[in-house]
């Protein structure tokens, strides 16, 4: 099998290259970067550039799309240059995935698409979303390209995976989520301050969303799959996973407002049935993952 990944040098590109190799599944690389990270095809171009088509082989299995604007705060009163980016540099991608002929597009989406969640409720990819809601640039263009890839299947009959993320923490030196930031302060820091301790997400380890994206591999038709966390996981379970692992307990924790409380909860069950995909790092092996680097 080859494939193309764009955003090949991002923190979810690295993790899937290297398990890309350990499944003998040959990858050719995009990005924006000087060098790459490992030993493969590897071609610095921008996804928006019309000369992309000269970096696509015609014998390609399967285009992965993480190149983005990846963050909200990347996005935040910058809309031309995130819909630039995040939509038009995907339509330019489709554009050229249609010319050769490639079986299937894979595009990584966020599970910030959905708009809102009431206390615990837990929503699946066929939860209604009211555009209206959203205050995020970077979730727009998200969903604006989740549309696109949509209307490109009802036109063509387009292989297209459409893949949200859950909130992703691993090894890495900066982007970090709350699962990195706090376990960095319990394990150099003896105080926290913090919004509400009660405040949950779905947190899901790069090891696994890199496994995710492989399984998914030679779907057929249009699917639209989370790849999140089995369960909530609060920042006070990240604390207290935290000081066991560190074997150290901090001295002064202050929450600021702990009655604003915010849950996000995007089941994984279709995942489950459809690739056979479950999270397999639990946040204590997760934390473990990160000592290095914190």
């Amino acid at each position: 099998m080859k494939i193309i990944v764009t955003g090949s040098e991002s923190f979810i590109g690295k993790e899937l290259i290297k398990q890309c190799k350990k499944e003998g599944i040959s990858v050719i690389g995009i990005d924006i970067v000087n060098s790459m990270s490992g030993d493969y095809d590897y071609h610095k171009i921008d996804i928006r550039s019309p000369e992309i088509a000269n970096v696509i082989p015609e014998d390609v299995d399967a285009l992965i799309h993480l190149a983005a604007l990846s963050k909200d705060s990347d996005c935040r009163n910058k809309a031309y240059e995130c819909f630039d980016i995040n939509v038009m540099g995907t339509l330019n991608l489709i554009k050229n995935a249609k010319l050769k002929k490639i079986n299937q597009f894979i595009f990584a989406s966020s599970e910030w698409v959905y708009d809102e969640f009431r206390n615990d409720e837990e929503k699946d990819e066929d939860s209604p979303i009211n555009i209206f809601n959203h205050k995020s640039e970077y979730a727009l263009s998200k969903l604006a390209s989740e549309s696109n890839l949509k209307q490109e299947f009802v036109q063509n009959d387009f292989n297209i995976t459409i893949l949200r993320f859950g909130i992703i923490y691993g090894p890495r030196e900066n982007g970090w989520s709350a699962v990195e930031e706090i376990s960095s302060k319990v394990k150099n820091n003896d105080e926290l301050i913090i919004g509400s301790l009660k405040t949950g997400r779905r947190f899901v380890h790069v090891e696994d969303i890199a496994r995710g994206i492989i399984l998914s591999l030679g779907l057929k038709g249009m699917h639209t799959l989370n790849l999140s966390g089995d369960r909530i996981i609060t920042l006070q379970d990240i604390l207290k996973t935290s000081e066991k692992i560190f074997n150290k307990k901090l001295k002064f924790v202050k929450e600021e407002n702990p009655d604003a409380i915010s849950l996000r909860n995007p089941s994984n069950k279709r995942a489950e049935k459809m690739i056979s995909w479950r999270p397999l790092i639990n946040l204590e092996d997760g934390i473990k993952t990160l000592e290095k680097m914190i």
